[in-house]
């Protein structure tokens, strides 16, 4: 992505002793960070109810996770969502074909998931290998089962959802961008009305969170690699998501003073000048760099979050709110599949 930066901004202020094009910064000293842990913490306590609820009705939400090969990180993943499950009252299933797997021979798989009453939810963990069709694969799985929110039908709903949709659990929307928007919904930040500049175009989280925005009534820009001057329009945000992959890509000098700024990127740096450049100063960076060889930043650098009204952290914001999500809509998924009766009756008597 182009960054042309102007040499000065309305809100920047130069001193008589500074050449022309220096900028000194209006900082924000009480900048508010958006802890995704304690509002992914939330959602979880929300789940395990929902799900005890339903369990008590004789309905036990259920999950397939489909891993195909030996891929660490992947592995890592999985595992967490697994675990999450055993701790909300969700059941899942872990099923492992070999790495040479056919196309074919997963369709089957899936087939078979989409037959069984009991499996709500089917989660395909990317990325695949090359030789699966990977399309193919995720446009198999039923609509009502697709948990990543992933499936044309619910990319679809998602589009026509603006006055009721999610709200009404008719909608399983991608996990990421359905945690940003739970971040600001109970951070109690305004969107109707906002001006909201989105990062990324991709499939799984700079599209849905756009056309999510736009449901909730913001006025929203897309940004992307073609985009010419892109700090004309980052500048503008009233709310700033960015989701592109690029370490500290926004730079202090693109964000609009009291914005707010969602940070999508999770990127891992392993270079002692990178980590010296986004946290100079940061003793406890240093120290965590020097033990394990390496360190996270976003793709907003650290210092523009002093400009900010609030922000998400890296690690501990956007990042946190995925897994909560996915067992989110799996319960949500239950309900709508075979519980919806049983859930309000349970309910009713609980109340």
């Amino acid at each position: 992505m182009k960054q042309q930066l102007a040499p000065e901004r309305p809100d920047s202020e130069r001193t008589s002793g500074q050449p022309r094009g220096t900028m000194v910064l209006k900082m924000n000293p009480t900048a508010r960070i958006l802890n995704g842990i304690e509002i992914a913490a939330q959602i979880k306590a929300e789940v395990a109810e929902e799900a005890r609820t339903l369990t008590a009705g004789g309905i036990t939400p259920g999950l397939a996770v489909v891993l195909v090969g030996h891929v660490a990180a992947s592995e890592i993943y999985v595992r967490s969502k697994v675990k999450t499950c055993a701790e909300l009252g969700l059941w899942s299933e872990m099923l492992t074909p070999p790495e040479n797997v056919t196309t074919e021979e997963l369709l089957e798989l899936v087939a078979g998931l989409n037959a069984r009453d009991e499996v709500d939810g089917i989660l395909i963990q990317l990325p695949l290998p090359a030789h699966v069709d990977t399309r193919r694969l995720l446009e198999a799985v039923s609509p009502e089962k697709d948990v990543d929110g992933f499936h044309p039908i619910n990319v679809g709903r998602l589009q026509s959802s603006a006055s009721h949709g999610i709200q009404a659990g008719t909608v399983l929307a991608p996990c990421t961008p359905a945690g940003i928007m739970e971040i600001m919904k109970r951070s109690d930040l305004p969107v109707a009305g906002q001006h909201a500049v989105v990062l990324g175009r991709s499939e799984i989280v700079g599209k849905p969170v756009a056309m999510m925005l736009l449901n909730a009534s913001a006025t929203v820009t897309v940004c992307h690699s073609k985009t010419v001057e892109i700090e004309r329009y980052t500048r503008e945000a009233d709310i700033l998501v960015a989701a592109i992959g690029r370490p500290g890509f926004v730079t202090a000098e693109m964000v609009k003073p009291g914005a707010t700024l969602i940070d999508v990127g999770i990127n891992r740096v392993t270079d002692a000048a990178e980590v010296a450049r986004f946290f100079p100063g940061d003793e406890a960076r240093a120290a965590q760099f020097a033990q394990r060889g390496s360190t996270l930043v976003g793709d907003i650098h650290p210092a523009a979050f002093a400009l900010a009204g609030a922000y998400t952290p890296v690690p501990g914001g956007v990042g946190a709110l995925t897994i909560a999500m996915l067992m989110k809509n799996t319960v949500a998924a239950a309900k709508a599949r075979r519980g919806a009766t049983k859930y309000r009756e349970v309910a009713a008597a609980k109340a």
